[in-house]
């Protein structure tokens, strides 16, 4: 029973590390983009939390009403006025771009911040269980994985649905053809960043609930997103969640054999997925 708990808590984390890819996903599928700088993006949402959360004295849930439109409008700024000056076809320029932005903003919530842990306090919510015969399902831990599909199936549904979604799906087959087509792709680009941050908002506020962090959080949930991303299929945004999922029960896998082994067992899942699927388990289709 204490591995079938185990398994039950790897996926519910799974949910966790779904969201802290689906920005990951969504932003490789419309521009090719790798984001250096988005676990440290997901530090920041963790970081306005708290200053939300401790200013007006609100939950954190309450929370993202204010800072998933801040995030979003970041998102908009900083590719329309940023990065679309490095896109093209050299992948270099949006790297290294994005790596500075990570130095910059590790630095920045250093300055503000100081390097001490922090948690968004969430009240009962953190200790809620629900018990199902001897296995205790966290209600937390239940309503990230509950979000985490919502928020896919979201992205899903705007992507293959929706009058954007379209415009997202024309830019990312071939920008510039849909720019003269009529739209502008500096905009759609903008639009995908701002979507990619109200993901990486929910993931933030999540992370400050689940776990402390500290300005320099911000590589490992890269690192986390990454895996979940290259395990599903880049550019699957279902896969992110099949990704996640597997990566959250292999930690917990390994750190009931080992508690040192949790993040190797964790990396070593990804490994074995690279090496027998190099291109994810659920790659998406290119037409």
């Amino acid at each position: 029973m204490d591995w079938i708990n185990i398994i039950v808590q790897g996926i519910l984390i799974g949910g966790l590390y779904a969201l802290f890819a689906a920005g990951l996903s969504l932003i490789f599928g419309v521009m090719r983009l790798v984001n250096i700088a988005h676990g440290d993006l997901i530090v920041l949402a963790a970081f306005l939390g708290l200053t939300v959360t401790a200013s007006i004295g609100i939950h954190p849930l309450t929370a993202l009403l204010i800072v998933v439109p801040i995030m979003a409008m970041v998102g908009y700024a900083l590719q329309y006025l940023l990065l679309n000056r490095t896109m093209g076809d050299d992948i270099l320029p949006p790297l290294l771009v994005t790596f500075g932005l990570s130095v910059i903003i590790q630095n920045a919530l250093l300055e503000v911040y100081s390097a001490d842990p922090q948690k968004l306090q969430s009240g009962p919510l953190e200790t809620a269980s629900i018990s199902i015969g001897s296995i205790n399902i966290g209600v937390l831990p239940l309503l990230m994985f509950v979000v985490a599909i919502a928020v896919i199936g979201g992205l899903q549904w705007l992507f293959y649905k929706t009058a954007i979604g379209r415009a997202f799906r024309a830019t990312s087959d071939n920008a510039d053809i849909a720019q003269l087509m009529g739209l502008n792709k500096a905009h759609v680009f903008g639009l995908a960043m701002a979507l990619s941050l109200s993901v990486v908002a929910i993931a933030g506020i999540f992370l400050g609930m689940r776990t402390a962090f500290d300005p320099a959080s911000g590589p490992a949930r890269l690192i986390f997103g990454f895996e979940a991303v290259i395990i599903g299929g880049l550019g699957n945004l279902w896969g992110t969640l099949i990704g996640g999922v597997i990566l959250g029960v292999a930690q917990g896998i390994g750190a009931k054999i080992n508690p040192g082994w949790q993040l190797l067992a964790g990396h070593c899942a990804f490994l074995l997925v690279l090496a027998i699927r190099p291109k994810g388990l659920f790659p998406r289709v290119e037409h």
